[in-house]
């Protein structure tokens, strides 16, 4: 009985880890990330308990399947009442059942993500992209209207303002001699001068508004 136990301990080890692996990463995936693999290997041996692995692996492939269908106007069905984003990676062994539940879900309540450049583990290659789409999919159940914009979009932003402003100055540096002497004739020139400062360097100026105001901007997937 010893022997037999030992002899499954060991084929649950050998097998434990190909099928994790084979579940996780599409076949491209492994044949070119080598260092990616063999990272997840040595994290599966090492760091996890093979026999509640063993028992979860069970469980996983003899789950059933969700008895759910697409809403059919006149037809009572059973389908997830809730707003869904479903995300995949278009590498990912699971491309095809992800799609498959996406037929089967409202169409107005349901999001379809798939991920270029990535494969099973979308968190993992594609951690930026993710929580983007993350963020839109929960702006658009209006939880968070005035999200914050991203790194790019507000480095598009602030050098929209800069062109603005410095063409600004460049229109009223070409205005005539008459300007400059005007700002150095008292005190209420002074003010003049310092107030056309303030809206030279103001990009939100009422002036300027529409070409600086932040723009929404998609995530390219």
């Amino acid at each position: 009985y010893l022997d037999n136990l030992g002899v499954q301990i060991s084929g649950w080890t050998n097998a434990l880890p190909d099928m994790v692996i084979s579940h996780l990463f599409g076949k491209e995936e492994i044949h070119s990330n080598h260092d990616l693999i063999r990272h997840y290997r040595q994290h599966i041996i090492n760091d996890m308990n093979q026999t509640n692995l063993h028992l979860f692996v069970n469980s996983y492939n003899s789950r059933r399947d969700l008895e759910i269908e697409r809403p059919v106007p006149g037809i009572n069905v059973v389908t997830l009442q809730c707003p869904v984003l479903l995300v995949v990676g278009d590498s990912s062994p699971a491309v095809d059942a992800v799609v498959e539940c996406n037929s089967k879900l409202d169409p107005t309540r349901t999001t379809l993500l798939k991920m270029a450049d990535c494969g099973g583990l979308p968190q993992v290659s594609q951690p930026a992209k993710l929580a983007e789409a993350f963020k839109y999919f929960v702006q658009g159940m209006g939880y968070i209207p005035s999200a914050s914009m991203t790194r790019l979009m507000r480095s598009r932003t602030a050098s929209g303002s800069s062109v603005t402003s410095l063409e600004g100055t460049r229109s009223r540096s070409h205005t005539g001699e008459g300007t400059r002497s005007r700002s150095h004739t008292g005190d209420g020139a002074r003010n003049r001068s310092h107030t056309d400062t303030r809206i030279e360097l103001t990009p939100n100026s009422a002036s300027n508004a529409e070409q600086s105001s932040p723009k929404s901007m998609e995530v390219s997937c």
